[in-house]
């Protein structure tokens, strides 16, 4: 399960933008998770529940905001939604040239709580 390895990388990140904001608890981590990133949300979460105990983000809400992968149609530049790398354009019914959106795995915020601000 590659998810504990990718949660202690998130924990680090997390620690170290509180440390230095001079807090003394993570309340709240937001994550950005696209459907094609190889990730498993629940397999993160169950991570996040094993890891964080006794650290800052001890007690911490974790939320997942989902990213749903997107295409690009290589000949009429079309944007949509696509479930896999085979996705067909809805406009002219090509392939698509790749996922242009789908794969993110962003920390993006931390709330904490007694920070020196």
């Amino acid at each position: 399960m590659h998810e504990i390895g990718i949660m202690q990388s998130v924990l680090e990140q997390a620690f170290a933008q509180a440390k230095a904001a001079g807090a003394e608890a993570i309340t709240r981590l937001h994550l950005r998770i696209g459907s094609q990133s190889g990730v498993v949300p629940e397999a993160l979460e169950f991570a996040f529940l094993s890891l964080s105990p006794g650290t800052l983000a001890a007690g911490a809400e974790m939320i997942i905001e989902p990213v749903l992968a997107e295409a690009t149609c290589p000949d009429c530049q079309t944007r949509f939604p696509a479930r896999d790398l085979f996705a067909l354009c809805p406009t002219c019914g090509l392939p698509a040239s790749g996922l242009t959106g789908g794969r993110e795995l962003f920390l993006t915020t931390i709330d904490v709580h007694g920070s020196d601000e």
